[in-house]
């Protein structure tokens, strides 16, 4: 039997650099409020899609502390959130004791197939390097039913960008890192997992961000 790249992939960075900014992260983003109108857009018609066809179950894939859990379930999803960090998913279950939150790897989701009307991936792939994006939509689309509908929201561009400097203010000596990918590159990513696209949405940057951000909507067969 040979090894997949993705086989190879190792996120024990990720996964304590996130453990160790978890309650930081989760008091500077409580909410949406980071989001700009235009991307709340993109998650309300992920809503109306998922919703309108009878189906409330959503996955919120990459949930970090569950602020958008949250979001959803005051849209009347029926969520669960699953987080690669231990620290994310304890602060998640701590702030929001109605909700089901797990911990585990986007590249090896721990629910069956066909489980989800949705799938959201909100800025929860960006730490996944190229040789692990085909299995992360792989995932996705394994758990979503037929006629489920996929939400991807991620930083547009190319190359790499550390993030580390950004929790230095925060008292973390951490080390994390995350990629950059086009649009074009991410559907043709979901187009290879099975899905179809139906609208993406690319806003320039604003306030303090570095770079342009982009959201797909896709749906399953």
């Amino acid at each position: 039997m040979t090894s997949s790249p993705a086989d190879a992939l190792d996120f024990r960075g990720v996964r304590r650099a996130y453990d160790t900014v978890a309650e930081d992260y989760a008091t500077y983003l409580p909410d949406t409020r980071a989001e700009a109108p235009l991307d709340l857009a993109m998650i309300d018609a992920f809503v109306e899609a998922v919703t309108s066809g009878g189906d409330l179950r959503v996955l919120d894939a990459g949930c970090g502390p569950g602020r958008m859990s949250r979001y959803l379930t005051e849209r009347g999803c029926l969520v669960r959130g699953v987080d690669l960090s231990p620290g994310m998913v304890a602060r998640a279950r701590r702030d929001h004791r109605d909700l089901m939150f797990t911990a585990g790897s986007l590249t090896a989701l721990p629910y069956p197939d066909d489980q989800f009307a949705g799938v959201l991936l909100w800025y929860s792939t960006i730490h996944t390097p190229p040789a692990g994006q085909a299995r992360v939509f792989a995932e996705a689309a394994r758990v979503l039913r037929p006629s489920g509908h996929l939400l991807v929201g991620f930083q547009a561009g190319e190359g790499t960008r550390d993030v580390s400097p950004a929790y230095r203010r925060f008292g973390h000596e951490i080390q994390l890192e995350r990629y950059r990918y086009t649009a074009d590159q991410v559907a043709s990513e979901i187009e290879a997992a099975g899905l179809r696209e139906e609208c993406r949405l690319v806003r320039r940057a604003r306030g303090t961000e570095r770079d342009d951000q982009a959201f797909l909507l896709a749906k399953a067969p």
